[in-house]
């Protein structure tokens, strides 16, 4: 979750993504150390009591969180960044938020008794965190892309990092990118902001770029490219002009998809055809979450594209 005005206290999904702001009266550091993600450089404060078996959970954690980013990227996205976990009680990541500035800080909050398979596989918050480092600080309005972005690319760059099975993320969008569909009355992703549209009208904006752009130029390109040219001239550090950032990465594949598409949804609601689309793509789940692909549909080599890594 960005820091962003209003939007900073909205839900990430239909559970618990929780304000940090009440949680900052904590014990002192209980450690510090620094960690190396490729040639990027990050220190992590461990703010609460824990001791050394934490501590080496919360390094591996991270490493494996970014190693996610780096496939999805190709590098980690900011050469420098500040990681301040504050311990709770319980087990599980409860909530984290990222902050813009020449040093980005993410903050989250970790129960101290988090298990490895609480923050090594089931934890989904530090790569969400971790990606919005990839992309210009948006201000409130445009905060949609920012969050819907996160949503979107901490999935595929889990598939890609080996974390997820594909069925496993293509089901979880079907069942949730609904959230993110107008309501009557609703306007465009400008005009609009609420949780669902933010989050998951976001994702389906990315999802719906990504298809384009592949569908345009043949499969040579997608959207992981226009994210990579994007993240090579901006990232989290500044705030940058939202459709100046758009067009590098429409440059970067030889379309218009992201200008046209936002210029399209910007103050109109534009209703997705997700069913129709989940047909296309051979995506098949139901509500309890398990999912199934047909390789027979009409899209079917565009999503196998989206859910395989570029080369490094």
């Amino acid at each position: 979750m960005a820091a962003c005005g209003e939007v900073e206290r909205m839900k990430r999904r239909e559970f618990l993504v929780t304000g940090l702001s009440a949680t900052l009266a904590t014990p002192a550091a209980a450690s510090e150390f620094q960690v190396e993600f490729g040639s990027a450089r990050a220190q992590v404060e461990i703010e609460g009591e824990a001791g050394p078996e934490f501590e080496s959970l919360v390094k591996r954690w991270l490493d494996r969180s970014a190693g996610a980013v780096q496939s999805y990227y190709g590098r980690f996205p900011v050469p420098e960044v500040y990681f301040h976990i504050i311990v709770s009680g319980g087990a599980g990541v409860r909530g984290g938020q990222t902050f813009p500035g020449d040093l980005p800080l993410i903050r989250a909050r970790v129960g101290r008794n988090s298990s490895e398979a609480d923050l090594l596989h089931k934890d989904w918050v530090m790569v969400h965190e971790m990606v919005h480092l990839a992309f210009p600080w948006m201000n409130q309005r445009n905060n949609w892309m920012a969050e819907g972005l996160a949503v979107y690319v901490e999935s595929i760059a889990r598939v890609h990092a080996g974390h997820l099975e594909p069925a496993r993320i293509w089901a979880d969008f079907a069942n949730m990118m609904p959230r993110g569909l107008p309501a009557p009355g609703d306007g465009g992703f400008d005009v609009t902001v609420n949780w669902g549209r933010t989050y998951w009208g976001g994702a389906i904006y990315c999802l719906v770029a990504d298809i384009a752009i592949r569908r345009q130029t043949e499969g040579r390109f997608g959207l992981q490219h226009a994210l990579r040219a994007i993240n090579a001239e901006r990232d989290f550090r500044r705030e940058w002009d939202f459709i100046e950032t758009l067009e590098i990465g429409d440059r970067a594949t030889g379309t218009r998809v992201l200008v046209e598409q936002y210029e399209a949804m910007r103050t109109t609601a534009v209703s997705t055809d997700l069913d129709a689309l989940w047909r296309d793509l051979g995506v098949r789940s139901d509500d309890g979450g398990a999912g199934a692909l047909d390789d027979d549909a009409p899209l079917a080599a565009i999503r196998r594209a989206i859910e395989s890594p570029l080369p490094a």
